[in-house]
């Protein structure tokens, strides 16, 4: 497994199609726990606790996604864990992309990413 995608019902139906696995995310809760199995982190760092440790299993580790696709209104509800997780430079790397109503407000496209990091238009 490659990818991972987790978003509304709908995103993560669209990715299936194409191969990518996915989880539904509707609230912080079901965010933190996905997040939570995919990453690996300890089920004491998360608020998913017994719940966790039994969907923690599900994924071998050679399987684990090495990107992690999260539409930006997910990324929001867990906002500080992704934070973390990237300040630790580990894998799965995170992508976030614009949910089907379109980018979030203060949210940079990849597009100003990419030109503010290289100093060039793309």
């Amino acid at each position: 497994m490659e990818y991972f995608v987790i978003a509304s019902r709908e995103l993560v139906l669209a990715f299936r199609l194409v191969g990518v696995e996915g989880s539904v995310a509707v609230n912080r809760k079901e965010a933190l726990q996905a997040f939570n199995r995919i990453t690996g982190r300890d089920s004491a760092d998360s608020e998913g606790g017994a719940l966790h440790s039994v969907l923690h299993n599900v994924l071998p580790l050679d399987s684990k996604p090495k990107v992690l696709i999260l539409s930006e209104d997910v990324s929001v509800m867990i906002e500080d864990e992704v934070l973390a997780w990237q300040k630790a430079a580990k894998y799965p790397l995170i992508v976030e992309i614009p949910p089907l109503s379109g980018h979030l407000e203060g949210k940079k496209t990849l597009t100003d990413a990419i030109r503010e990091a290289v100093g060039i238009s793309v």
